[in-house]
């Protein structure tokens, strides 16, 4: 199966992930299948060629909805109070996810053949990549050399999502009644 169609079924799936999270009435079953879209966006880059791109993603995807996780887990935000607004605004929203698709299919098809250099970039670094940084794999190559600060940058989103997720689950810890508020 071409990748145009794995790249349609994908989006679809995040279509109906995104639905579902809007349709749910309790909060953590929304942080869940919001995490379905985020995991298809990583299936997605790892279709495109893009595996760094793809890591990113899926652990910044883990770490954001154990965040939200911990940060609604306590009973009063659980559940979500029903209004007319809040179907308008579902209704506008599905509306919007279904244009969206329908737009992006013809986008698909303008992909190159699976394996064929995307842009001019790519060629060069697979033609100049291992005479110019004199390294063996490619891959390492234009990570470490043409890349660098992106890469830099990466690790430095990776690091705060880390620390950010540990300074929740450290906070939420500490927190505990002493005797004198116990009931």
């Amino acid at each position: 199966m071409p990748v145009e169609s794995w790249l349609i079924f994908l989006l679809s799936f995040m279509i109906v992930g995104s639905i579902i999270a809007l349709e749910m009435k309790d909060l953590l079953s929304a942080i869940i299948s919001i995490g379905v879209v985020g995991l298809g966006v990583s299936v997605a880059f790892l279709l495109l060629q893009a595996p760094d791109l793809a890591i990113v993603q899926f652990l910044f995807e883990i770490f954001s909805i154990v965040i939200m996780v911990r940060a609604f887990i306590k009973k009063d935000y659980h559940k979500e109070e029903p209004s007319k607004v809040n179907k308008i605004l579902a209704g506008v929203t599905v509306i919007t996810l279904i244009a969206i698709f329908f737009l992006s299919v013809p986008l698909f098809k303008l992909l190159p053949p699976f394996g064929e250099p995307l842009m001019t970039t790519a060629r060069y670094y697979l033609e100049n990549g291992a005479r110019e940084t004199g390294s063996a794999n490619i891959v390492s190559a234009v990570i470490l050399d043409y890349r660098a600060y992106d890469t830099l940058g990466e690790t430095t989103v990776l690091f705060t999502a880390i620390l950010g997720t540990l300074t929740i689950i450290r906070i939420k810890k500490r927190v505990k009644p002493t005797e004198d508020e116990k009931p």
